[in-house]
């Protein structure tokens, strides 16, 4: 069994401070912490302040499936892209299940050796019982990367669903994750067969927040007053363009990237400085070349001037640039005037300039 920790609940929350909010490791534990002592999670009845309940049919779907499997001891496999909450799943699988009260280890596996592998485990002949990663929950961060001779190391320790662990055995709930496919890793020798099947009791694929984007408001409402509270800053209310801009956003780096931007926005107390390399990736892309003129029948082309030539590209990147603005702001004349810092006149008088000052459109209120 693992250590019991006495301290105020108070000790706790600023533990969990120090583990959650670390400005280099993003949203989880350090990267040198790896064993979180009994209780940290406080009650479980109580709410767990790093998991924010989504309201996107994905993950709907994927909580109430973690609620039906934490209370039993199946492992879990957690696959998705690099920064999708991998952890925090793993966190509130344990939160929900019979071993709450006991510790949540977790092991990174990238280049770990067999040798290394165990004294991170703490497993070995010389290691005192209650020194051992047993009786809670282990999580294997990154398994994919985990070396072959570590492969057969986990594949000796970790127990095989049929009962009791034997002697050697940990006595803990399996939780891991992949950025990768497995089965592809398979075929192609580089993860061992039994060792997928000891750990896939139950496969989660987390989806990418590119896909799940109704719980970005949720996700930044919750990032702002973590770092508001660290900074000792006041939390952002965002314009409409901005929220419009990070919903648009493809965010290939996931949370662990809008947690970024929301921390910058934070800490800089400027959306549109925080958000300013966001904006130039979502700007209109520049017009194609204009095909070459046609030759005219005595073999020449028509001449026309630099001048000319400059004009219509200008004109044409201007007129691509006001369209899209006007679809953004679902053709609200003002509200795109304002976003694009013209006067309400002069965007009437360009638009009758490009031929776009059709009445077919809504007027704004």
């Amino acid at each position: 069994m693992a250590r019991t920790l006495l301290m105020p609940y108070s000790r706790i929350c600023d533990l969990w401070q120090l583990i959650f909010c670390d400005l280099r490791g993003g949203m989880g534990i350090r990267a040198d912490e790896n064993l979180l002592p009994v209780g940290a999670l406080g009650p479980r009845t109580g709410l767990n302040q790093y998991f924010v309940h989504s309201v996107s049919p994905a993950m709907r779907g994927l909580e109430r499936t973690v609620a039906d499997i934490a209370p039993t001891d199946i492992p879990v496999l957690l696959v998705g892209e690099s920064g999708t909450g991998k952890e925090i799943v793993a966190l509130e699988i344990h939160r929900l299940s019979r071993r709450w009260k006991e510790a949540f280890v977790k092991c990174g596996c990238a280049g770990l050796s067999a040798e290394a592998l165990g004294a991170r485990l703490r497993c070995g002949d010389n290691v005192p019982e209650e020194e051992a990663a047993s009786g809670g929950s282990l999580f294997l961060d990154e398994i994919n990367h985990l070396e072959p001779s570590s492969q057969a190391r986990l594949l000796n320790l970790l127990p095989d669903g049929g009962g009791v662990p034997s002697s050697g055995m940990l006595s803990v709930r399996v939780i891991s994750s992949t950025t990768r496919n497995l089965e592809d890793e398979m075929r192609g020798g580089r993860f061992r067969e039994e060792l997928y099947y000891r750990i896939n009791g139950v496969h989660l694929h987390l989806p990418p927040l590119r896909n799940r984007t109704e719980d970005i408001p949720s996700l930044l409402e919750f990032f702002f007053k973590k770092y508001a509270s660290l900074f000792g800053r006041p939390e952002p209310d965002l314009t409409p363009s901005t929220m419009d801009l990070l919903l648009r956003h493809s965010w290939p780096g996931n949370i662990r990237e809008l947690e970024n931007v929301a921390r910058k926005i934070v800490a800089l107390g400027n959306e549109e400085l925080a958000t300013h390399d966001l904006a130039a990736g979502e700007a209109p892309k520049a017009p194609e070349p204009a095909a070459p003129p046609k030759i005219s029948g005595n073999g020449r082309a028509p001449l026309r001037s630099l001048k000319e030539t400059a004009k219509e590209a200008s004109r044409t990147a201007e007129r691509a640039m006001i369209l899209s603005q006007l679809e953004r702001t679902r053709w609200n004349r003002k509200r795109t005037a304002r976003e694009l810092q013209i006067s309400y006149k002069a965007l009437l008088y360009k638009l009758k300039q490009l031929g776009l000052d059709g009445t077919d459109r809504p007027d704004e209120q």
